[in-house]
């Protein structure tokens, strides 16, 4: 009977956010004003049921690690940090690349929501202060081979 609760309970392993995150991660830089370059690999919320969840229920984020949601077609968005334990930065991004808005340090468990202001490809999020840490700011550029697609 052991023997038949292994392969399910591996099986469960591999369905967690944790597992599913290494075979979607993608490269992303954000180009600064000051010439700066920022390495980041980010997990890609492409689906409906991938969006919605987000990074809700994660209680950590790596500092060069985060999730970009494409935006297609481009719209205004708005996001909110119910169910999510960890402080975020939202990373509002254009069709060109370039940033429109950060919403920094969002609070865990909120129910306000962020919005882009305008409509956007993309939103980026990183662990909450790392823009503002490694001198991100709007009108910075981020380059994504999937951006605008």
């Amino acid at each position: 009977m052991k023997m038949t609760l292994l392969p399910a309970l591996l099986f469960a392993v591999m369905l967690t956010p944790a597992c599913q995150a290494k075979e979607k991660l993608s490269e992303l830089e954000i180009h600064t004003a000051t010439g700066k370059s920022i390495a980041f690999k980010v997990e890609v919320a492409r689906t409906g049921e991938e969006q919605s969840r987000g990074l809700m229920f994660r209680e950590s984020l790596a500092p060069n690690r985060g999730m970009i949601f494409p935006m297609i077609p481009p719209r205004e968005a708005s996001f909110w940090m119910k169910n999510t334990i960890i402080p975020l930065d939202m990373i509002f991004v254009r069709v060109d690349g370039s940033i429109a808005r950060i919403a920094a340090d969002t609070v865990p468990y909120s129910l306000i929501s962020e919005s882009s202001g305008e409509p956007v490809a993309a939103v980026l999020e990183i662990g909450g202060g790392q823009a503002a840490k490694l001198g991100i700011a709007e009108n910075d550029t981020v380059k994504w081979k999937n951006l605008g697609k």
